[in-house]
């Protein structure tokens, strides 16, 4: 069951699929639909799951599932990551791979391999300062006050 992603509540489970590159206006409405068709029959044992997503910086898709009415099952979790794999093959796009991090450079979005960016920490390229998206959040409360944080609030930092 789909629902306006507001609606939710701060308990409502998260998930966060990070795209290695933008995505065009093109692909953004082609993916959001397809989401939609996807979440409106998402259910766990033939339950229901009150679901809903938003796709952030045109980079970043985020799925909330409130598990006060219905949890989601191994199998409703494999459907919702075979879906991603279907995205990324569709669009030839990375969202799986948790070994890459996003931070912001001013307005910009830059995502780079771990190993990078342990690179240029150690260049002084990023600092503690440096906002990064903290993509292990687990909650939608948690998603909205630690997810977009400076890295000294994330677990980048243990390697500042």
């Amino acid at each position: 069951m789909l629902v306006e992603f507001n609606s939710l509540p701060d308990t409502s489970r998260i998930w966060i699929y990070q795209s290695n590159r933008s995505l065009s206006d093109e692909e953004l409405v082609e993916i959001s639909a397809g989401l939609n068709d996807f979440l409106k029959d998402w259910a766990a044992h033939g339950a229901d799951l009150k679901a809903a997503f938003e796709i952030k910086y045109k980079r970043f898709i985020v799925i909330a599932l409130d598990q006060n009415q219905n949890t989601a099952t191994g199998c409703s979790i494999d459907a919702s990551v075979h879906y991603i794999q279907s995205l990324e093959k569709k669009y030839n796009i990375d969202l799986l791979d948790k070994m890459n991090v996003s931070y912001k450079q001013g307005e910009f979005i830059a995502y780079k391999p771990l190993i990078d960016f342990k690179k240029m920490v150690k260049q002084k390229a990023v600092s503690l300062k440096t906002i990064v998206f903290n993509n292990l959040v687990a909650t939608k409360g948690e998603y909205e006050e630690f997810w977009e944080v400076p890295a000294s609030e994330s677990w980048h930092a243990r390697f500042m």
